[in-house]
């Protein structure tokens, strides 16, 4: 297996691990714990009774990027496993690296707003779910550098595929 194939296995196995984490962070209810409940970007739950968030701007904002981050992670991650698995074509990997890169950005802005709105409230305590989201975000950029070294290894040969060299 040469370098440019660890490369995309390795951006694949960071995005598949990305995108787990996303998903998992965007759909649970775990976000905040205060005393008696907890709640998420969707619910919150009080004393074993979940109800729905009424809207809050800075809570659709956190819940639309989230929801688009795990998008464009999961649609990189097919993409990117498309690439490493047509190996008669040599197909660069710019649309899956815009995809990650992007999808790390809108990870990084939901959970940027999300704790702007809750870091001053002296009751409520950051639980799991909001924690997935942060481990999730250095996966994200990692596959992205992994298929932005692949795409360049991939690039730089056939660059210098038509000149006699001698190595």
């Amino acid at each position: 297996m040469g370098v440019k194939k660890s490369l995309q296995t390795g951006g694949n196995l960071f995005n598949l691990l990305s995108s787990i984490l996303t998903v998992l962070s965007t759909t649970t209810n775990y976000w905040t714990r205060q005393q008696g409940g907890h709640s998420g970007l969707w619910q919150e739950c009080t004393h074993g009774k979940c109800s729905n968030i009424p809207c809050q701007n800075t809570l659709a904002v956190s819940a639309a990027c989230m929801v688009l981050a795990a998008t464009f992670s999961i649609v990189a991650l097919g993409i990117g496993i498309r690439i490493q698995c047509q190996e008669a074509e040599s197909r660069r990997s710019q649309n899956t690296i815009v995809l990650l890169f992007l999808s790390g950005l809108l990870l990084m802005i939901a959970l940027a707003v999300y704790t702007s709105k809750n870091a001053w409230k002296p009751e409520v305590f950051f639980s799991w779910s909001y924690f997935f989201g942060w481990l999730a975000l250095p996966f994200l950029f990692i596959a992205g550098f992994c298929f932005l070294l692949a795409d360049m290894i991939l690039q730089s040969t056939e660059a210098i595929s038509g000149f006699p060299v001698c190595l």
